[in-house]
């Protein structure tokens, strides 16, 4: 299997799930091969004829556009963009009790090289009208049964979401065509929000004058509360919204998880990365004393906005023996990780405790 060959550790198999170690998530800019892996339904067939491919924009636009992948691609300027996605459920299993779906923990997320064209200037085109309040999103891809009478996943944004000037309509990845695991020949990606709203194998996006209802909306989907749930209490829906901006998070990739240093080991380098949503990531902060102490990681810059944020530290080591690593990365707005899960919600959305690593000197 795929992911299973690079090195991913598969976490579903119908549909086909998979996530990155973090020590694998060490590049700069994710490799396709290492780039986590969600579907919701099966794949479609691969089309021959990928540039005669067509997106649909329509709903609340004065201008109703039908483009073919060769037309985006020759009325639009193209951009090639570091943009880091992430599944809503990232983080679900460290949720007590264990919350529904797939059992995430940090590796649902990676920041790969995108190529396309602004959805902005797609937008700007159709010319939105006054009452374009949402968007609804639509891919090829088959229900798990076979059948495509109905959308396997449809979900949305608001406009001021949908208009973010980070957002791509996207037909190449890392330099190279998307593959079929990945949305080929075109797809969505919106950084900084739930990576279902990023639909792969892109076909409609329908402008609309309320909120979006298609699967995957509404009810416990993608949602959390907004006052503190009792864990494993049952949902109250109107105690529920949208999961919008993910939150802020962080990883070391880099030594791995129970890595071995020689005998009088006393300073190791180390790498991570952290991201924030829609959110910049103000800092990262170490600690091997179970939080007594921090130390500040040095931060890299971005390239671009939505980039994730690379960083690097060096840590001091008392003595030999058996240390535990812990990140905790914190966002422009004050917001820090927390030690464990809070907010649970049914469907465990959210989660983003610090990420810990064992090392063992001697």
């Amino acid at each position: 299997m795929r992911g299973k060959a690079a090195g991913l550790v598969v976490i579903g198999d119908r549909p086909l799930v998979a996530e990155t170690p973090e020590s694998l998530l060490d590049d700069d800019t994710t490799p396709t091969a290492r780039f986590f892996i969600r579907n919701n339904g099966l794949l479609p067939e691969r089309t021959r004829r990928p540039e005669q491919w067509k997106l649909t924009v329509d709903g609340e636009v004065e201008q109703p556009l039908s483009l073919s992948l060769a037309e985006l691609k020759s009325n639009f300027k193209p951009v090639t963009r570091c943009l880091l996605i992430e599944c809503g459920g990232n983080g679900r299993a460290f949720f007590s009790p264990r919350a529904k779906g797939v059992q995430w923990t940090h590796g649902g997320a990676g920041c790969p090289e995108w190529t396309g064209v602004r959805l902005a200037e797609v937008l700007k085109a159709a010319k939105l009208k006054p009452g374009a309040l949402f968007s609804g999103h639509y891919g090829a891809d088959p229900r798990v049964s076979g059948s495509s009478k109905k959308p396997t996943m449809s979900r949305g944004v608001p406009i001021r979401k949908l208009l973010d000037d980070s957002n791509m309509i996207a037909w190449a990845i890392n330099g190279e065509p998307l593959p079929l695991l990945h949305g080929f020949p075109l797809r969505l990606v919106i950084p900084g929000w739930p990576a279902s709203i990023s639909t792969k194998w892109l076909t409609r996006i329908w402008i609309r004058d309320r909120y979006h209802d298609g699967p995957g909306m509404g009810g416990e989907n993608y949602r959390v509360p907004v006052k503190p749930t009792q864990p494993g209490a049952s949902s109250d829906l109107a105690n529920l919204v949208d999961l919008e901006s993910m939150p802020v998070r962080s990883i070391i990739t880099r030594p791995a998880d129970t890595a071995r240093f020689a005998a009088g080991t006393r300073a190791i380098d180390l790498r991570g990365a952290a991201w924030a949503g829609d959110h910049r990531v103000a800092r990262v902060d170490l600690s091997i004393d179970g939080g007594a102490s921090w130390q500040p990681a040095d931060p890299e810059p971005l390239r671009n906005p939505h980039d994730w944020q690379r960083w690097t530290a060096r840590l001091e080591f008392p003595s030999d023996g058996y240390f535990e690593i812990m990140t905790r990365a914190t966002d422009e707005r004050g917001v820090s990780q927390p030690y464990a899960v809070t907010h649970w919600n049914p469907h465990g959305y959210g989660g983003n405790p610090m990420h810990r690593i064992a090392i063992s000197i001697g």
